[in-house]
């Protein structure tokens, strides 16, 4: 009775990780001429925001990664690495973000007063 309990639970390890895995690919575009008509005020807000997902995302990345899947939970390590590789790309993408945000803040933002 027991290992039927203990076998239920890899399918759904591994439900929960395509699930994680399919919310993480859901991300914004980077869009430089929306940024162009920001205020100063709303740039660094944004920039904070992003900062953030940035975090978020390489915390989660790195629980993926350290996360220890059974040897006979075939297909494990697979997923593992398609979701760590996943948030490794929305990290990128973050990145993309911040760097328009960062010049845009830049040519329109040049006083400390605006």
């Amino acid at each position: 009775m027991n290992l039927i309990s203990t076998t239920a639970s890899p399918p759904a390890l591994v439900i929960a990780l395509l699930l994680l895995a399919g919310c993480s690919s859901i991300g914004r575009t980077v869009d430089p001429a929306k940024y162009d008509s920001m205020s100063c005020a709303e740039l660094n807000s944004a920039m904070g925001v992003v900062a953030r997902d940035i975090s978020q995302t390489a915390i989660t990345r790195g629980k993926v990664a350290n996360t220890s899947v059974p040897r006979w939970l075939l297909g494990g390590a697979r997923v593992k690495s398609a979701v760590a590789e996943r948030e490794t790309a929305r990290i990128d993408r973050l990145k993309q973000q911040q760097a328009a945000l960062a010049s845009a803040r830049a040519r329109r933002c040049t006083s400390p007063s605006q």
